[in-house]
């Protein structure tokens, strides 16, 4: 059963890169919906904010707007980046997993920002994704933090939380980084309207500059 769903999804998978035609190329971020209990749909206001500070800082194609989807759905395929953040729990099922996996080693890129509670459950959730891989955690000197803006010490410490240092760990496939996480930093906190969590102008101003090296980073990757 699992190798039928596996098959068929991946059917799935090049039926829509071979016969469909996009109507938008630009560059667009899907807010991964999950089960589990988590709020997944916190701070809508993330990305779209996130989006037009690339569009004013870089030269790429995007599309500034909130837009969620589900594993399930055969939008997934449509973004070359999905984005996972909240404060609970998160469970993927049996198909949630064989799909997530599917659309990570056909090209997807998955970034993972802990809202401060979802640690746990990601690992343990992430480990039924890749089983064989690890996450490790990322050294300074790796290109994701100097792909647009330079950050020499990773990623930037948006909130305290547990007020410890800020970390990022990667999940490689075949030599490509298709999962990002980041701990005790919080970027994409950064990213929402500045009325929301009331962050500094200069700790959301780094926050978008991370947020846009990670997209400089899927771009080219």
């Amino acid at each position: 059963m699992i190798l039928f769903r596996t098959l068929f999804a991946f059917i799935l998978l090049i039926t829509h890169f071979a016969t469909s035609q996009p109507t938008n190329s630009s560059f667009r971020i899907g807010r991964l919906k999950y089960n589990g209990g988590g709020d997944w749909y916190n701070d809508p206001s993330a990305e779209a904010n996130l989006l037009r500070f690339v569009q004013q800082h870089t030269l790429l194609d995007v599309e500034p707007k909130y837009e969620f989807v589900e594993l399930a759905s055969e939008k997934l395929y449509t973004y070359p980046m999905l984005f996972l953040t909240g404060h609970g729990t998160i469970k993927f099922s049996e198909l949630d997993t064989e799909r997530l996996r599917l659309y990570l080693e056909h090209g997807g890129f998955l970034y993972a920002d802990d809202d401060y509670g979802m640690d746990k459950s990601f690992r343990t959730e992430i480990k039924k994704i890749f089983p064989e891989n690890e996450l490790i955690e990322l050294p300074y000197s790796f290109g994701i933090f100097h792909s647009h803006f330079d950050f020499p010490t990773g990623a930037p410490k948006t909130h305290k939380h547990d007020d410890k240092p800020p970390q990022s760990f990667g999940i490689f496939h075949n030599g490509r980084l298709v999962v990002l996480y980041t701990y005790e930093s919080n970027p994409s906190d950064g990213w929402a309207d500045a009325q929301v969590h009331n962050d500094p102008e200069i700790k959301r101003e780094e926050a978008l500059k991370f947020g846009t090296n990670i997209i400089i980073w899927v771009t080219t990757h």
